[in-house]
């Protein structure tokens, strides 16, 4: 069994995808350097977290699906070292369901890692992030209580570090105090990769040994790009599997269309942004008050007392609105012009293509016409020879 198990619970929107980017991307050197990332793909960590939370209703979820958590432990059990398990939205799960998952875990040392964010800028980040997963609710209605269900995810029940730990990590519980490891991401006036050697030097790896090349920012909308979304979902009902949302509603017309047009930054209204200060207040007293270890500053998941002025979604008027979705429907008309001159393309190279092999394969069959026929002859000659009791030609 593995000596000691990281259990990366996010929270989400907390350079998540960044840090297990550079993860997948070094699976090779992370094993020489004696850290495990287990299974073979990176989804498997987003279905075990699943798995835990019994989160596994819908159509169409395979045995594969249904045993990725069993699959990473078992791989665990093989590795003498130290394993690294890490997935967002591990940070859903129920109390019962987090000791279920800690005692499966044993005899190894379990250790708990919570990368975190003033919740005020985290709050902002779900809202765009459940607009990316076809959601509709307008920010002034996002979040405004806190969901008793694991598999619900976009809301405070994963954005409120203080209650995913009180879940995690409660007071007398199977994680000790000193293995509950709090990374508060960096303020902007530190490079991005801050976090990554935070996050490294947790694990005991030399951050600079690794290639971040392959990282990239999770970007933001403007506001009124992040309304015009918002709107647009209402008429994507044929769009509801995560293949559909994922490729077509977050990758292409979010992060690819929308996201590039840099619009304005955003805050919510002033009640959720004096409810975010509360629950950031709270978290960091749990924090200080259980004595987890802290990797970077606490004071770096406070909201500040004074916030640039910015919008509110609910300003965007209908003719921004309509300004983005005029121009999002020309970049898509030439998105579509470039598709089908591709296609076209693609036609003309699979028809001269297919009059090649037409070619060859006639002049084939003209080379096995001429080798067939005195190969017939020969044999003949020689089944003449047989018939007549002789010794056949050599």
């Amino acid at each position: 069994m593995a000596d000691r198990v990281y259990l990366h619970l996010g929270l989400p929107k907390t350079a998540t995808t960044y840090l297990q980017t550079i993860l997948w991307g070094s699976r090779d050197r992370l094993r020489a350097d004696g850290v495990l990332l287990p299974g073979e793909q990176r989804r498997e960590h987003l279905w075990a977290s699943r798995n835990v939370r019994d989160d596994m209703a819908g159509v169409g979820i395979t045995d594969w699906q249904r045993g990725a958590w069993e699959r990473l432990r078992a791989r665990a059990a093989e590795w003498p070292g130290t394993v690294l398990i890490s997935h967002e939205f591990f940070a859903a799960a129920s109390a019962e369901q987090a000791r279920d998952a800690i005692e499966a875990l044993a005899p190894a040392e379990v250790h708990l890692v919570a990368t975190a964010r003033e919740p005020l800028g985290l709050f902002t980040s779900s809202w765009q992030e459940s607009l990316k997963n076809r959601e509709t609710a307008p920010m002034g209605e996002y979040s405004r209580t806190v969901s008793e269900d694991p598999t619900q995810v976009w809301n405070w029940r994963t954005l409120d570090l203080g209650l995913v730990l009180d879940r995690w990590a409660p007071a007398g519980g199977p994680v000790r105090p000193e293995h509950v490891h709090v990374l508060p991401l960096p303020g902007r006036d530190h490079p991005r990769e801050e976090i990554w050697r935070r996050f490294a030097g947790l694990l005991g790896l030399d951050a600079d040994a690794y290639d971040l090349s392959g990282s990239f920012p999770n970007e933001a909308m403007g506001v009124a790009e992040a309304e015009t979304l918002r709107r647009v979902n209402a008429h994507l009902d044929a769009f509801v599997s995560a293949i559909d949302k994922g490729t077509y509603i977050r990758s292409f017309l979010a992060d690819e269309r929308l996201v590039p047009r840099a619009g304005d930054r955003f805050w919510p209204a002033d009640d959720q942004v004096e409810d975010a200060r509360r629950r950031a207040r709270a978290a960091v007293a749990l924090v200080r008050e259980r004595g987890y270890d802290v990797v970077g500053e606490l004071a770096d998941l406070l909201v500040p007392d004074e916030l640039p002025e910015r919008r509110h979604p609910e300003s965007v008027t209908d003719g921004e609105v309509a300004a983005v979705a005029t121009e999002l429907v020309a970049t898509m008309l030439g998105d579509v012009r470039a598709l089908r001159h591709e296609r076209r393309r693609l036609r003309v190279e699979s028809r001269e293509a297919a009059e090649t092999v037409s070619v060859l394969q006639a002049r084939v069959d003209d080379l096995e016409g001429r080798v067939r026929a005195p190969l017939w002859r020969v044999a003949g000659s020689r089944a003449k020879q047989l018939l007549r009791g002789g010794r056949p030609p050599t």
